[in-house]
């Protein structure tokens, strides 16, 4: 049976033609071998040989280099912007409490700190901070002035924003932890000796702690110890050091004297709402990305902030019969600062957990132990964040659950006693570290230059004294006849004692 050739004129063909050729075809069988033409053989097998060439030309996963994302970038900016206005907050936050003589003294020492701790961070802090481990102590000094921080993400610390932006995240970290020691040794501190202090204790302290429990190699990382945003590295850090300050310059003057209210109880709230909103950055940012543990952290950081403030009112409403617009600022600060470490390792309701109770240890601390222990934490930096930072860590090892998050650990409550181990032997060494250095510091420094102001300065006030300048110039001691001492004597007025 000879078959009609089929060539570029079977669009010719009539249908009877075609229908003839089909019918005429021989059946095709599963059982007989499929022969193709050369060509078609040939053709097949180029194609086999190129799926083959791609596929073995493709690069491993692993080696696939880390990319930018736009939305996980964009995220980290925002949330560093909003870290930063924590510092402007802290500053209202602060100011608020300390009597009017001072709270310029208290705004400009926060705003200082935003320009002298980013200086150092890009010539040398974060290298110290983040740079290739050195011992699992300290990073080296290779980034040097932001030397191989670059454009391209680090996969070490976050594998989908630039190097540049996850740097600048952090800075705003080691900004706001020297910023919250402020608030210790507030209305008697010297301004030449504070400059010291900052840069001395954000180098020796906060960027050797920063490198044990998140740079690459540090020695609580190695060991699993869970730290989400600065529950040992900012708060316990910033809380210790800020009983060692207030130990070493003493009690002001007017301690235990007379009251010492706050003057502006609004300004205190605003801050308060200021550093609220921005620790949703603080939080949430730390994810490194725009993901469902951000908004776990965002959920976490909100609900035992809320817990906090009533816990604290719950105890000064039973203690002293009020609830009072300061407690409620602070329990806020105290609920936040004890979910810090937390955030993203605990769920919602072990947030709700850790706040309440944070917001009452923090009032305890402030109500009972302050005052039984007699020392001057001014504005109570250890009581909010030297208590609820070592709570929140504590907690974590309690609460954590590999549920929230894979990259975590499991805690106490989930079948893993051991990291409750882990997490107070981190606070331990926080404590001990801290402690030790930070006296040093001041030590140091009481070499060079008085840490503290005369005893006439302080009654006239650290605005005019450090500053030459008031807050409140129509009301305040700037409008009082200000006289120079003899030389030696500091600064005298004759009406010091009209104001404050």
């Amino acid at each position: 049976m000879k078959r009609k050739r089929l060539d570029v004129h079977v669009a010719r063909l009539t249908p009877e033609e075609n229908k003839r050729d089909v019918e005429q075809a021989v059946p095709f069988s599963c059982c007989q071998p499929l022969t193709l033409p050369g060509y078609t053989r040939v053709g097949l097998l180029l194609v086999l040989f190129l799926l083959l060439g791609a596929v073995l030309a493709r690069p491993a996963a692993a080696a696939t280099p880390a990319t930018v994302d736009a939305g996980d970038t964009a995220f980290i900016l925002v949330a560093s912007a909003l870290v930063m206005l924590m510092t402007p907050g802290l500053a209202l936050f602060y100011g608020g409490m300390v009597r009017q003589k001072n709270v310029l003294s208290i705004i400009v020492q926060c705003l200082v700190i935003v320009a002298l701790i980013s200086v150092q961070w890009v010539l040398w802090g974060y290298s110290l901070a983040f740079g290739p481990d050195h011992g699992h102590l300290i990073g080296d000094l290779s980034w040097l002035g932001f030397r191989g921080v670059g454009l391209e993400p680090n996969a070490a610390y976050a594998a989908t924003i630039p190097h540049q932006v996850f740097a600048m995240f952090q800075l705003m970290f080691a900004i706001i932890t020297p910023a919250l020691i402020t608030g210790s040794f507030a209305e008697r501190m010297r301004f030449p000796a504070f400059l010291f202090f900052i840069v001395a204790w954000a180098t020796l302290v906060y960027d050797p702690l920063a490198h044990w429990v998140w740079g690459t190699g540090g020695w609580l990382r190695e060991l699993g110890a869970l730290d989400f945003a600065g529950g040992t590295v900012v708060h316990i850090s910033a809380g210790v050091a800020g009983l060692v300050c207030a130990l070493v310059l003493g009690r002001r003057r007017d301690y235990r004297r007379r009251p010492l209210p706050p003057h502006n109880l609004p300004m205190t709230v605003l801050g308060a709402a200021l550093l609220w909103f921005g620790w949703f950055g603080f939080n949430a940012g730390s994810a490194l990305g725009a993901n469902g543990l951000a908004g776990n952290a965002f959920v976490t950081t909100n609900t035992a902030a809320g817990a906090a403030t009533l816990g604290w009112l719950a105890v000064e409403w039973l203690r002293h019969g009020k609830p009072t617009a300061l407690g409620a600022a602070s329990g806020a600060v105290a609920g936040l600062v004890a979910i810090t470490p937390a955030a993203g390792f605990v769920t919602p309701l072990a947030a709700l957990v850790i706040g309440s109770i944070g917001g009452a240890l923090c009032c305890l601390s402030v109500s009972v132990a302050k005052a039984k222990l007699g020392y001057d934490d001014s504005l109570d930096a250890f009581g909010c964040h030297g208590v609820g930072g070592t709570w929140g860590a504590i907690a974590t090892g309690i609460f954590a659950t590999t549920a929230v998050n894979s990259a975590g650990a499991s805690g106490l409550l989930y079948g893993n006693p051991r990291q409750l181990a882990v997490q107070v032997l981190g606070v331990v060494a926080a404590w001990a570290f801290t402690a030790v250095v930070t006296y040093g510091i001041l030590k140091a420094i009481s070499l060079l230059t008085p840490l503290r102001v005369t005893a006439a300065e302080e009654e006239a006030g650290l605005d005019l004294t450090q500053h030459g300048e008031s807050a409140y110039s129509d009301t305040s001691l700037a409008a009082l006849d200000i006289e120079p001492a003899p030389a030696g004597q500091g600064m005298a007025t004759r009406r010091e004692l009209a104001v404050n």
